[in-house]
Order: C-alpha cells, then sequence, then structure tokens
C-alpha cells in the first residue's frame, strides 16, 4: 500500500518525503487555508509541493461548482505541473466534468466518496483516483472499515478502461485519524492511505519498541559506564 501524506504544509510534506516513504500528496482548501495562505499564494504554493514532490501525485482540489467551471480549473490547475492531479468532490457536474478531464489526460482524485454506487460512478467517468472517507463515518457511529472494504472490493471486481495501463483507478482510503484505520486499509487491498502527518506519526510508535529501545540504552549504559 502506498501513503499520501494529506497536509498542505510544506514543512510537513519535506519530512514525510525524508522518511523515503512518501508516494503523493493530497489537499483540500481546508488544508490550505490552514496554512495561512491567500487566495494569489494557492496556485504558487501548489507548484511548490511539486517541487518538492516531483514525479509523484499532488492533488490540487477544485472550488468550482458547474461542469464547465470545473473543466476549465481543471486544465488550467493541471497545466501547473506535470504531477497535479485535479480534486474534485463526487456530483453530476463532477462526473461530466472528469469525462471530459479524462478524455484529454487529466487524472481526476474523486473525493467525498461515501458508498460503493458513489465509487463505480466515478470510476465508470474516468476517475484516476477515488478517496472514500473512513474516519467521517465513526463520527456518526457507523463503521467506516467496512464501507472502505466494500468500496475496495467493489472498484477492484471491473476494469474501466481510462487508466488500467497506469493500474487505476485507485483507491485513496481519505479521513484516516489512526493506525488501525492504516492497518485495516492494507488488509483489505486498499491501494493508498492518505494520512494526516500526526497519524503517519503514530505509525511509527509502538509501546514494545519503545520499550525495547529503553532496554537496549540502558543496558549500553552498563558496557559503556555513562
Amino acid at each position: 500500500m502506498k501513503f499520501f501524506i494529506d497536509t498542505a504544509d510544506l514543512d510537513e510534506i519535506r519530512e514525510a518525503a525524508s522518511w523515503g516513504c512518501l508516494d503523493g500528496v493530497t489537499t483540500n482548501p481546508s488544508l490550505f487555508a490552514k496554512t495561512g495562505g491567500k487566495l494569489e499564494d494557492f496556485e504558487p504554493h501548489m507548484v511548490k509541493i511539486c517541487e518538492i514532490c516531483e514525479g509523484l501525485p499532488v492533488s490540487a482540489e477544485s472550488t468550482a461548482m458547474t461542469t464547465e467551471e470545473m473543466i476549465a480549473e481543471g486544465k488550467r490547475l493541471a497545466g501547473l505541473a506535470p504531477n497535479i492531479v485535479v480534486k474534485l468532490p463526487i456530483c453530476a457536474e463532477s462526473l461530466a466534468a472528469t469525462r471530459a478531464l479524462a478524455a484529454e489526460g487529466v487524472r481526476v482524485n474523486m473525493t467525498l466518496v461515501f458508498g460503493v454506487p458513489q465509487a463505480i460512478l466515478a470510476a465508470r467517468a474516468g476517475a484516476r483516483y477515488i478517496s472514500p472517507f473512513v474516519g467521517r463515518f465513526d463520527d456518526i457511529g457507523e463503521d467506516g472499515i467496512e464501507q472502505l472494504a466494500n468500496v475496495v472490493q467493489a472498484v477492484h471486481n471491473y476494469s474501466y478502461g481510462y487508466w488500467d495501463e497506469e493500474g487505476g483507478p485507485e483507491i485513496i482510503s481519505a479521513s484516516i485519524r489512526t493506525p488501525n484505520h492504516v492497518t485495516q486499509a492494507a488488509l483489505m487491498g486498499a491501494d493508498i492511505a492518505t494520512v494526516p502527518m500526526a497519524a503517519l506519526k503514530k505509525c511509527l510508535f509502538h509501546p514494545l519498541t519503545k520499550a525495547g529501545l529503553e532496554s537496549f540504552e540502558a543496558d549500553w549504559k552498563k558496557v559503556t559506564g555513562k
């Protein structure tokens, strides 16, 4: 399973890239707002992310509302850098936009997916990536992992043509909040987990690892006398 980082923070992206396990970046308007950037900073900021992640997919979300606006903004975003992926929320307008953009070779990440029918429609329209959410189901007392598993199985049952040579469409497990979410996504065969930096750091931690390191350090102090 690939790891994307879900952030617009340049320092977090650099740190994750330094670990050697970063396969891409996903962003959205809320994440960009957290950086303190202004509207005029958005596209230059996306270019900076793409430069840090050269050759890796970087999802930049459109805020357009109509199909025509989504297509125009999608083309503009895709023109910023060769590794830009246009992120669109699932709706009738975005399906039509995705079909048009895919026909021109523009990759789309269909987001805010919460069920199998939405995911299949996105795949049929030509989405390169499909982002079903996990944590937001948990927030309302439903099983986000079960919903993710259904999407993974349903989409992987079929071939969709647009991105077969690239191995797509790929499922991005989104709204990931815990190491267990990552574990379950990997076990069910999800292609990607996009993870906030805080959750990614939690994936490094295990109490037995911590205890083992403390034991090694204590024993080495006995050897060195320091």
